[in-house]
C-alpha cells in the first residue's frame, strides 16, 4: 500500500545534488576574490593618481597632442592661439600616464634634493615654513610621517612576540621595534630593560598601540615578522608553518 509521502524526493539526495555546486562556488570565490580585489584596488589607485596629476600637466604635453603632432594631425589656424582638430585626430585614453609622470617627477626631485643646491633650497624653504604657525605644524607632522614610512634605512621590526594584553592571562601578538632609550628607559625601567612593542589591530595592522614592556615579560616567537603579520591580518585563520603534528 502506497502513501502520499512515497513520491516525495529524498531530502538527503537533494542536498547532495547541490552540495557539489555550492562547494565549487565557494572555492571559486576564494580564488577570484583576492585577485579581483587586488586588480580593482590597483585600477582605482592608478585612476586616482591620473586624476590628480594630469590636470597639473599642460595640455600641450599630454599624450594626445604629442602623438597627433608627430603624426601631423594637428592643424594650426590664424591667429596661432586657435587650434582645430583634424578629422584624423586620434583620441587616447590610457590609464597610468599620470602615474608615470608622477614617478619621473619624483625621481627628478629626489635627484635634485640630494645635490648641494637642492639641499640649500630645501633648508631655505623650511626656514620660511618655520615662521608660519599653522603651516609649520602641518608640515612638520607630514614630514615626520613621510620620513618614517619612506626613509631608506635598515630599521625594521626585529621580532614577533607574545605579550599579555590588555590584562594578565590574555595574550596578543606584537612586534618588537627597538629597545627603550632615554627618558622612557630611565623613568619607567626601574632597573629592568624595556623594549618598545607595536601591538597591531585586526584586520588592519597599520593601526595599533605603542607599548613598553619589560624584556622578561615578552615571549619571543620563532615565526618571522611576515608570518606573524599574516596571522594578525587573517584574524587567526592562517597559522604559518603549521604542521600536522601541531593540529
Amino acid at each position: 500500500m502506497s502513501t502520499p509521502f512515497q513520491n516525495e524526493p529524498n531530502p538527503q539526495r537533494k542536498h547532495g545534488r547541490f552540495s557539489g555546486l555550492r562547494t565549487s562556488f565557494l572555492t571559486g570565490l576564494v580564488v577570484i576574490a583576492p585577485v579581483g580585489f587586488t586588480l580593482w584596488l590597483i585600477w582605482t589607485v592608478v585612476g586616482w593618481v591620473d586624476g590628480f596629476v594630469l590636470p597639473l600637466v599642460p595640455d600641450a604635453w599630454h599624450l594626445d597632442p604629442l602623438l597627433n603632432r608627430v603624426m601631423g594631425n594637428w592643424e594650426y589656424l590664424d591667429p596661432p592661439s586657435n587650434t582645430q582638430k583634424n578629422p584624423e585626430w586620434i583620441d587616447i585614453n590610457l590609464r597610468g600616464v599620470g602615474v608615470i609622470v608622477f614617478l619621473v617627477f619624483t625621481v627628478i626631485v629626489g635627484w635634485v634634493a640630494k645635490g648641494l643646491i637642492g639641499r640649500s633650497l630645501i633648508r631655505f624653504a623650511e626656514s620660511l615654513v618655520d615662521r608660519m604657525p599653522v603651516i609649520r605644524t602641518i608640515y612638520s607632522g607630514v614630514k615626520q610621517i613621510a620620513e618614517t614610512v619612506f626613509a631608506q634605512s635598515e630599521r625594521n621590526f626585529e621580532n614577533a612576540c607574545l605579550v599579555e594584553y590588555p590584562r594578565r592571562g590574555i595574550w596578543a601578538i606584537g612586534f618588537i621595534s627597538t629597545s627603550a632609550k632615554g627618558e622612557i628607559q630611565k623613568r619607567a625601567g626601574n632597573g629592568e630593560k624595556l623594549v618598545s612593542v607595536f601591538l597591531p589591530t585586526t584586520p588592519n595592522p597599520t593601526s595599533g598601540f605603542l607599548l613598553f614592556f619589560p624584556l622578561n615579560d615578552v615571549i619571543l616567537l620563532d615565526m618571522s615578522v611576515e608570518d606573524a603579520a599574516k596571522l594578525v591580518i587573517s584574524a587567526g585563520l592562517v597559522y604559518p608553518g603549521e604542521s600536522n603534528s601541531d593540529k
